[in-house]
């Protein structure tokens, strides 16, 4: 027994969750020990070998701005980077960023290993050491090593009882070659956390040497662009390429001949996957009117010969796998490195947590990542983040740090998690963020910065950073509405770009605001132009330019945002948590009594987001409270 070992924070995982709180804890000051099946598989990419992407992007932007270290590992180990949805607004851009896994899994341990307030501890944690008082005091693992701590993280991941299933074979696991972690959910069930049971697929590996590529469409990456705001060009690997190529009726025909063991389809599987990334079998079944599926093959490593065949996600026996494979095209003569399989592992009821992560049955313990029913590294960074942060708010009795639904995707991630809940993988989406003209990826630094600075995460130099930008965009937006422009400069380059010509001198900020015309094309077009901006640094230029020409376009709508952001803030603002016994209001629908008295909302705005709370519900409440 190891007894006289005492942490601040007990992290347990070693994944995405798991290293974003680890760090934040001891980048504040915590004694921080990370529990974690196997030190060489630190932050494994285990699915896709790939960050960010819709709203995932804008949640790696938003960690790096508070001072986190997704985007950072992720601009180290990237082959190919991409802005999405560059044809719509900016709302929707979206980055996103295939990784060398190798590298990832590397430049995190060395992020870790480089904070003397991390130590690392390679096994399985199988119990909590609660007190009577329902107070979390450490962790006791498989072989008896009991660890102290003051605050416990689980991150468990997809390893909690994880049973793998190829085709009609099943093994538990929490990934492939690693073993389920058996204890943890049994032992919180005692105490009243409700448990449910998900889903989540991955798709074949293919070996690179055996595919054609010569007849596969070749998806080229941006060079000059990254995901951190802070740590600039350290982008270090070469680019490689993504390629697509698409599913046919013959590739279908040869699934369908696995459908009858496929534990999809013969009552094996009985949690839920996610939706918005089917399986290929539940694709065909779905889409039955579509003759084809767009298909990525996309690398996992600089030297690594493995491809992952992105959309053809499969937990078929192996042998209709390759049956299959043979009929797409590049594909003919491709041979299988890892089979695909489907997995399914426990989560927890996330409507038990506080907007802190912190469970409300047992002090001092917090939950983050896919534990709390979400998928994707995103998602489970972030929460990592929250919890690391609050973890060590809770030892050192500070205010708890809670980002609100109008701040960052981040809040709208935690949100619905405690106020909603999850009927099935959670995984982040631009329609899920009701203010997402004001929570773009491209200020996730204006909107998070300061918040990063003042909590100790985000340093001094880098917040000087910063505030130098946004000086830049101010002055920036300043010339805007100062320069006139005569029509005889412009007209024809307003012609060019089928924009109505000018008939006087008319302000650069006008002009901008048409939707046919961009900063960088009028900028490159009037050389005169671009003498009044050469003051902007040239590493920062294309940012700073972007960031003016989008407050120009869109100001009104981001205004009116704005507005109706200040009129909800009321709602946000009145306090009800502890002020009522929901079950003994009768006025209240008896739907409304029951969720009410699960959630424990702490704000009017809150209750007014749990489904099922009517618009009649909150009136009560509020005329209960005497407004």
């Amino acid at each position: 027994m190891v007894n006289n070992n005492k942490y601040n924070v007990v992290v347990i995982g070693g994944g995405h969750a798991g290293c974003e709180a680890a760090y934040a804890a001891a980048k504040l000051g915590s004694s921080v020990l990370l529990i974690t099946m196997d030190l060489n598989r630190i932050a494994q990419m285990s699915c896709n070998p790939a960050v960010g992407g819709i709203a995932k992007g804008q949640i790696v932007r938003e960690i790096d701005a508070l001072g986190g270290m997704m985007g950072k590992i992720t601009d180290l180990s990237t082959l190919q980077f991409r802005m999405l949805n560059r044809s719509k607004g900016p709302a929707m851009w979206s980055p996103r960023a295939q990784c060398d896994k190798i590298k990832f899994s590397e430049n995190w341990r060395i992020e870790l290993q480089n904070n003397n307030n991390v130590s690392f501890w390679q096994g399985t944690a199988v119990a909590l050491i609660i007190s009577d008082d329902n107070v979390v005091r450490g962790v006791r693992t498989e072989i008896g090593a009991e660890f102290l701590a003051d605050t416990v993280i689980l991150t468990n991941g997809t390893f909690l009882n994880g049973l793998m299933h190829f085709g009609q074979n099943k093994m538990k696991g929490g990934r492939i070659s690693e073993p389920s972690s058996l204890g943890i959910t049994e032992q919180l069930k005692s105490f009243g956390f409700n448990v449910g049971r998900m889903k989540t697929g991955t798709p074949p590996r293919l070996d690179k040497r055996t595919i054609d590529f010569k007849v596969l469409e070749e998806q080229v990456g941006e060079t000059d662009n990254q995901f951190s705001f802070y740590y600039r060009n350290i982008r270090v690997l070469p680019t490689i390429n993504c390629h697509i190529t698409y599913t046919n009726e013959k590739v279908h025909s040869e699934l369908e001949k696995g459908f009858k063991f496929s534990p999809m389809f013969d009552g094996t599987i009985k949690s839920l996957g996610p939706r918005y990334c089917p399986s290929i079998e539940t694709k065909l079944i779905i889409f039955n009117e579509k003759t084809s599926h767009q298909l990525y093959l996309e690398p996992e490593g600089v030297d690594s010969v493995e491809y992952y065949l992105n959309g053809f996600s499969t937990s078929l026996p192996l042998e209709n796998q390759e049956n299959a494979i043979k009929f797409i095209p590049g594909l003919e003569s491709a041979k299988i490195i890892r089979s695909g399989y489907a997995i399914e592992y426990d989560f927890f009821d996330p409507t038990g947590l506080q907007h802190s992560l912190e469970s409300k049955i047992i002090s001092n313990l917090f939950l983050a990542g896919q534990i709390n029913g979400t998928t994707g590294y995103e998602e489970a960074g972030a929460q990592g983040l929250i919890a690391g942060i609050n973890a060590h708010h809770k030892i050192n009795k500070k205010d708890p740090f809670i980002l609100n639904r109008d701040q960052a995707y981040i809040g709208v991630l935690i949100d619905d998690l405690v106020t909603k809940g999850v009927d099935e993988p959670y995984r982040m989406f631009t329609s899920r963020a009701e203010h997402r003209l004001i929570l773009r990826q491209d200020n996730a630094d204006e909107r998070l910065s300061e918040f990063g600075y003042k909590l100790g995460l985000l340093s001094e130099d880098f917040y000087n950073v910063f505030l130098a930008k946004s000086v830049l965009v101010d002055q920036v937006l300043e010339k805007c509405n100062k320069i006139s422009i005569k029509p005889e400069f412009v007209n024809d380059f307003l012609l060019e770009n089928n924009s109505a010509p000018i008939k006087q001198r008319t302000k650069l900020r006008n002009i901008l605001s048409r939707p046919q015309i961009t900063f960088q094309n009028i900028l490159q077009k009037l050389p005169f132009l671009k003498k009044q901006f050469s003051e902007i640094p040239l590493e920062v230029f294309a940012e700073v330019i972007e960031s003016a020409e989008i407050r120009i376009k869109y100001s009104g709508y981001i205004n009116r945002e704005h507005n109706i952001v200040e009129k909800l803030k009321r709602l946000e603002n009145i306090r009800i948590a502890n002020k009522f016994q929901y079950e003994t209001i009768m006025s209240l629908s008896t739907e409304a009594r029951q969720k009410l008295c699960k959630i424990q909302p702490e704000t009017i705005g809150q209750a007014f987001r749990i489904p099922g709370i009517s618009p009649n519900d909150i009136n009560v409440l509020l005329i209960l409270l005497g407004r």
